[in-house]
């Protein structure tokens, strides 16, 4: 059996002018077939009465944004997937501190991961996630990811049927 462990401490953290860098993923994917029945992964705060949230966590000196993002992902949510483009930068004054959010399309569900015994996972619709997710910063990420794949949508649906012509 592997042993899976979380980082901890705060001593290879990154900061920012005394703002803490954090780094973190909407873990998202659709359900059965179709596209519309889209469903974002949230996980429980390890304190008391937090709520529900998106994984997310220190960015560490030894690692890249990205490499950040899939780890705290992984440790705190136990899935892996596509990481996409960054959806934004979010400031916070009561804790100081930087976060930075990615969209990640979950590709794998682990049985083990290294917080399952601190946290549980749920998958639901984006307005069940509104509903429960007490941080509203966290709210106008999942705001932005949703537009992202509304645009994305879009632009796939208009881009069908328009073929290519060669003049010679």
């Amino acid at each position: 059996m592997v042993t899976l462990v979380s980082r901890t401490g705060r001593h290879l953290q990154r900061y920012n002018k005394d703002r803490r860098q954090v780094v973190g993923c909407i873990p998202y994917r659709y359900r059965g077939d179709e596209e519309e029945k889209l469903e974002v992964l949230l996980i429980s705060s390890q304190r008391q009465g937090k709520g529900m949230l998106f994984p997310k966590g220190g960015w560490e000196t030894d690692e890249s944004l990205n490499q950040a993002a899939l780890r705290e992902t992984e440790e705190e949510a136990g899935v892996l997937g596509k990481l996409e483009n960054i959806l934004g930068i979010w400031h916070f004054q009561s804790k100081s501190q930087d976060a930075y959010m990615f969209p990640l399309l979950v590709t794998k569900q682990l049985e083990y991961w290294p917080e399952k015994a601190f946290r549980q996972r749920t998958w639901m619709s984006v307005p069940e996630a509104k509903e429960v997710c007490q941080q509203s910063w966290m709210k106008e990420a999942l705001d932005k990811l949703v537009k992202r794949i509304a645009l994305a949508k879009q632009e796939e649906e208009e881009g069908e049927g328009v073929g290519t012509c060669t003049l010679s």
